[in-house]
């Protein structure tokens, strides 16, 4: 058979990023930084949700896959740093796309630990995530400059501007809009700052949704939204791209809803537990959703914690310790909950995401680390994939929701989210196969990003017992 030469390597070499240096801060976390690499002897999930392949080898060249495939077939360039992966998996980087550099650090108050965030999920395997609401405004901003000029490490992000929210939400972190004109000046003044997509909450109107969606697009960004006052199907008419959370932030389905206004949460549930996913209703919004390609984000990880009888979320241990406590407290209380509504609703929130993607739906993934905490960044991105599973959806097909689809998403995929020669190397190494068994993705032993080998014990290890400090 003939063999795979570098030749085949990069006639695309024009859209390829140029891997930045890494100051000495980032080289600190990594394994390895070279410009060539050749992994060999490794399982390749390659994204796309085709079946694993075995013994494969992969050439990673400044930054980019050069070559890949069968071993024996590619040729290891002189040079290369090899690394033997028998019995270990390859993956694309994580795209995660409803995540946040912010956590409950109090009553109505979340803190702002961008630096730590950021390693957390480097850690965990994303390479690429949108942080679906911003507390932060510069710092999330700074933060993401950082990072592209290899003087910080962790994923490339998409930073979201500060929310675009109505009056009523009981947070003094989040400014109120006035009407649409305000949101079409808050969408060009954040894009000029910097910010790259954005997010509407839960008091927006219809008017101020479809100004900031016209004035998204047409500076090249998408919106998304936690939305309430808004339904799904007048949101997906307005030109919203992505909805979160699910549908459990779907007013769509509350009888006599008054327009621009938020039903309360109870109404809200009790209307999601009522709905026939059979029925007529219910599938004419997912066949709408779907075909104006509205996207959908599962954020399961969130809605697991106000759930009685699910394990205690992985992670705990690198929350400073009053942190730690003040959520073990919560969960406890969750616990022993006998009246709980998400008994019933978490399931209900799965069966739903399914429906949609088996309906054609582009169904995303993130984990919120908000609420009342203890979703921790990085393993509950592990963990978001682990719930698709448990939802109905095959390992492949959960690697490819936190992958491929997020890449699709961002319109990114010509970069990232699958593996394939010219693609940039964001890839994690995984000790097991978690196309067999998904909770293998808890194995992480490297993350590569850009080619270079981020090394997850030495990150997790540079924050451990200080989240809620930095």
């Amino acid at each position: 058979m003939r063999r795979i030469g570098l030749a085949l390597v990069v006639a695309a070499s024009a859209v390829q990023a140029q891997r930045p240096a890494l100051s000495n801060a980032v080289r600190a976390f990594t394994r390895t930084d070279t410009n060539l690499v050749a992994l060999t002897h490794a399982r390749v999930i390659d994204g796309t949700g085709a079946a694993a392949k075995p013994n494969q080898t992969l050439i990673l060249r400044d930054g980019n896959i050069a070559a890949m495939g069968d071993d024996g077939k590619v040729d290891v360039p002189a040079g290369a740093l090899v690394m033997d992966l028998a019995g270990k998996s390859v993956i694309p980087g994580l795209v995660m796309l409803h995540e946040h550099l912010f956590y409950p650090s109090g009553p109505g108050v979340y803190g702002n630990y961008v630096e730590s965030f950021t390693r957390l999920y480097l850690a965990g395997g994303v390479t690429s995530m949108r942080t679906a609401g911003n507390m932060n405004g510069y710092g999330e901003l700074a933060i993401k400059r950082a990072i592209d000029d290899g003087t910080k490490p962790g994923p490339w992000l998409d930073a979201t501007a500060p929310y675009l929210e109505g009056p009523g939400l009981p947070l003094g972190q989040v400014r109120a809009l006035k009407d649409a004109a305000d949101a079409r000046r808050e969408v060009n003044f954040w894009a000029d700052e910097g910010a790259t997509s954005y997010k509407a909450y839960m008091h927006i109107t219809r008017d101020e949704l479809a100004a900031a969606a016209k004035a998204a697009h047409a500076r090249g960004f998408k919106i998304t939204g936690h939305l309430c006052s808004v339904t799904y199907r007048e949101a997906a008419a307005a030109g919203i791209d992505d909805l979160e959370h699910g549908f459990l932030a779907s007013s769509d389905f509350v009888a006599d809803k008054k327009a621009d206004e938020c039903p309360a949460g109870p109404v809200v549930q009790q209307s999601l537990l009522a709905v026939d996913l059979k029925g007529a209703p219910f599938r004419s919004l997912v066949a709408d959703l779907v075909k104006r390609k509205v996207a959908m984000t599962s954020t399961l990880t969130i809605f697991e914690t106000f759930t009685p009888g699910r394990p205690m979320p992985p992670g705990q241990d690198v929350l400073t310790p009053q942190l730690k406590e003040q959520f073990e407290q919560r969960f406890a209380a969750t616990q022993r909950s006998t009246t709980s509504v998400y008994a019933a609703l978490f399931p209900k929130a799965m069966a739903m995401e399914m429906a949609f993607y088996r309906a054609g739906g582009l169904l995303v993934a993130g984990t919120d680390p908000t609420g009342g905490g203890g979703v921790i960044p990085g393993y509950s991105d592990q963990r978001a994939l682990e719930l698709l599973v448990e939802a109905g959806l095959t390992p492949l097909e959960a690697i490819k929701v936190g992958t491929f689809n997020g890449a699709t998403y961002l319109g990114r995929n010509d970069r990232v989210g699958s593996l394939a020669v010219g693609k940039q190397a964001d890839l994690v190494v995984i000790a097991g196969d978690p196309s067999a068994r998904i909770a293998d993705l808890r194995n992480v032993e490297l993350v590569f990003r850009q080619g270079v080998a981020y090394d997850p014990a030495k990150l997790i290890a540079s924050v451990k017992g200080k989240v809620g400090v930095f």
